[in-house]
C-alpha cells in the first residue's frame, strides 16, 4: 500500500478523534512538530528504522520524543501505533495530510509563499488579502525563503502556482533570446 494512502487513513482517523475530543488544532500542531523532528534528525530516523534496535527501545525513544514536544495522549498513542505497525516513514505525510484535512474542515486554504529575502509583515498581509480575494476563501500564508529566486515572489496554493520571481522571468527571457 502506498505511503500516501496509509497517511490519509491515519490522518482521517486523527481528524475524527481530534474533532471528538475538541483538540484538533493541538493534535495537528503536535503531529507537525513530531514530523519536523523526524525529518530533521537522521539519528532519530535510524534508531526507529534499524531492525537491530529492540522494539521496546524504539517505543522508549518515541515516548521521550513525545514528552519533549509536549504531546497529548492522542498524539503519543498515534506515534506508538506507527512504531508498532512499522509505519513511521509515513509520519511527514500523515502530518501534512492531517493539516490539509483540518484546514479544509475550517474552510481555509494554505498558501506557501516563497521569497528571496524576508519581507515585512505588512507585505504579507496585503498578499494574503489579495490571495483571499482571488480564491474567495480564507488563506493562511506559510512563509519560505529561497535565495535562488533572486527577487520576487512565488505563491503556491494547492496545485496552483503564481510565479512572479525574477529567476523565472530571466529564464523566460533566456528562452526567448536563445532558442534551441
Amino acid at each position: 500500500m502506498s505511503v500516501s494512502i496509509v497517511a490519509r487513513r491515519y490522518a482521517q482517523a486523527l481528524l475524527e478523534l481530534g474533532v471528538a475530543e475538541d483538540k484538533l488544532d493541538a493534535i495537528v500542531e503536535e503531529m507537525a512538530t513530531a514530523a519536523g523532528a523526524w525529518e530533521a534528525s537522521s539519528d532519530f530516523r535510524n534508531a526507529i528504522e534499524n531492525p537491530l534496535v529492540a522494539h521496546e527501545a524504539k517505543k522508549a525513544v518515541i515516548g521521550e520524543m513525545a514528552d519533549r514536544i509536549g504531546a497529548g495522549p492522542t498524539t503519543r498513542n498515534t506515534l506508538l501505533l506507527l512504531v508498532d505497525r512499522r509505519r513511521m516513514k509515513t509520519l511527514p505525510y500523515l502530518a501534512r495530510t492531517l493539516r490539509e484535512l483540518a484546514d479544509a474542515r475550517k474552510g481555509v486554504l494554505r498558501a506557501e509563499v516563497t521569497t528571496a529575502t524576508p519581507l515585512s509583515d505588512e507585505y504579507y498581509a496585503k498578499l494574503q488579502a489579495r490571495l483571499e480575494k482571488m480564491t474567495g476563501k480564507r488563506v493562511v500564508v506559510d512563509r519560505r525563503i529561497d535565495a535562488s529566486l533572486i527577487g520576487g515572489v512565488v505563491a503556491r496554493i494547492g496545485d496552483r502556482i503564481f510565479d512572479g520571481s525574477l529567476h523565472t522571468r530571466l529564464q523566460s527571457l533566456r528562452d526567448v533570446l536563445l532558442p534551441n
